[in-house]
């Protein structure tokens, strides 16, 4: 009886740690592309280097972390034996690209062997056992909500830019969310300009945290990766539509939780307290203007060749239906232009960086940009026509003699 338990024991571990499935080429790739962008080219562990591989029931999970944020995310598989085993992230994602078959099978041989199977290619990578890899729990949050991702995406496109690209202060190397009444509000500073987007929410009770930027850049890879959700089911003569795709999120005190369709993001909140800018945006508007994207584009585009020499220094004066862009002088020679303009009030003066200026309207989308001006002394305020749930802000340089 004792010899048939230890044979038991002994022959259930071979089958658990055995795994074998086949799987589509393009549904791996995808998967490791995926998951592979959570690791971090400084890993604390070695093993954080790897994705661990997760076959159950009739799916494949592929996880990986760098220990602040985790991505997960799984396909369908003909599963012949469950089981798990991690194996370097380059490795597997090197076979999986330059595998031309359609279909793959990956089986776990003895020492951690993983084999690769299709029908042109054998190839064997070298993993480790599964139970080094660290544990990635779900978040235990009480608070959770679903929002849309297509408004939710557009948010995210013209706020996480302007957010610090340095951790010196680690609350700017965030997006904050908060709610207030029926709006969710989303804001990125890198203290030298500013975002600020307002969706519409049903979420109810106050919502406040300070989201790493990484983690919603990730969240714009994974929705890209989904292709924007699933079709519904035919009804009738009833054409097939697109269903919204989705994003649920839950939230602890310190961690956040994104998941959409199959793939769960997985971050670390971000501690400390965001500062207050709505001190800073201009209580009222001297000067307004309504100035082609495209125009506008071209001119900064072509002087910033010489602004960058003067700390990317343009000078904008507004007036008489047009705005007068101008360098300062410099080593290289300077530049000025001339847009039309719809201006709605005096005239005004302000000096923007031309760097910050081309971010913001590599950003945008639209035909036009409104621009207020409060005077040379407060920062610029530019809004999308139509468009009043966003602003974007940028704070004014010294103005120029000569320019």
């Amino acid at each position: 009886m004792m010899t048939n338990s230890i044979y038991s024991v002994i022959l259930f571990s071979f089958l658990r740690t055995s795994m074998k499935f086949t799987c589509s080429t393009s549904d791996l790739l995808q998967a490791i592309q995926l998951t592979s962008r959570a690791i971090s080219s400084q890993q604390a562990l070695p093993i954080l280097g790897n994705i661990l591989f997760e076959v159950k029931g009739t799916s494949c999970t592929l996880s990986a972390t760098d220990l602040e944020l985790s991505i997960v995310t799984s396909f369908d598989a003909s599963i012949e034996r469950e089981g798990s085993i991690t194996i370097p992230a380059k490795a597997i994602q090197n076979f999986a690209q330059y595998n031309q078959d359609s279909e793959v099978t990956l089986e776990v041989l003895e020492g951690n062997q993983l084999k690769c199977t299709s029908k042109h290619s054998k190839t064997a990578l070298s993993g480790e056992s599964a139970k080094e890899y660290p544990t990635i729990p779900s978040v235990d949050g009480k608070t959770t909500f679903s929002i849309e991702a297509a408004p939710f995406l557009e948010a995210l496109r013209l706020v996480t830019f302007t957010s610090a690209k340095t951790s010196l202060r680690p609350v700017l190397s965030g997006v904050s969310l908060r709610t207030e009444g029926d709006s969710m509000i989303l804001v990125a500073t890198d203290s030298y300009r500013l975002s600020e987007y307002k969706l519409a929410t049903s979420v109810t009770g106050e919502l406040g945290c300070i989201i790493p930027v990484k983690v919603l850049e990730e969240l714009k890879v994974a929705l890209a990766s989904a292709k924007g959700g699933k079709e519904k089911p035919d009804d009738g003569e009833e054409k097939k539509e697109k269903e919204p795709a989705m994003i649920d999120v839950t939230l602890s005190p310190q961690q956040i939780e994104l998941k959409t369709g199959r793939t769960r993001l997985l971050s670390r909140l971000i501690e400390g307290k965001f500062p207050d800018y709505r001190q800073i945006i201009p209580k009222q508007t001297n000067v307004t203007a309504f100035i082609s994207s495209r125009d506008l584009t071209v001119a900064a585009k072509r002087m910033h060749y010489f602004a960058k020499e003067v700390n990317n220094n343009i000078t904008f004066k507004f007036g008489s239906g047009q705005a007068e862009l101008a360098t300062p002088q410099t080593q290289l020679g300077k530049d000025e232009a001339t847009i039309s303009a719809e201006v709605e009030g005096g005239e005004a003066k302000i000096a923007l960086s031309s760097s910050y200026l081309l971010d913001f309207l590599s950003h945008v989308e639209g035909e036009q940009l409104k621009v207020s001006i409060m005077d040379a002394m407060h920062p610029a305020v530019f809004h999308l026509p139509g468009n009043e749930r966003f602003l974007h802000l940028i704070m004014p340089l010294r103005l120029q003699d000569n320019a």
